[in-house]
């Protein structure tokens, strides 16, 4: 998994899961600067409520 294609997914699904952000969390010391402004673009989504935790089908 990359941050890249989770966000990319989680912006056309409109949901991201709890084991997405738990591999986030577990990965995030190894990001590239790129990858940790998909990261925090990713959390300001989800505050925003334009992306909400849930599961996918």
């Amino acid at each position: 998994m990359s941050i890249g294609k989770l966000f990319l997914a989680s912006i056309s699904s409109g949901i991201v899961t709890q084991e997405e952000l738990m591999w986030v969390a577990a990965n995030q010391l190894s990001f590239s600067r790129c990858e940790q402004a998909a990261a925090l673009k990713l959390g300001h989504f989800m505050d925003s409520g334009h992306i909400q935790l849930g599961c996918r089908i």
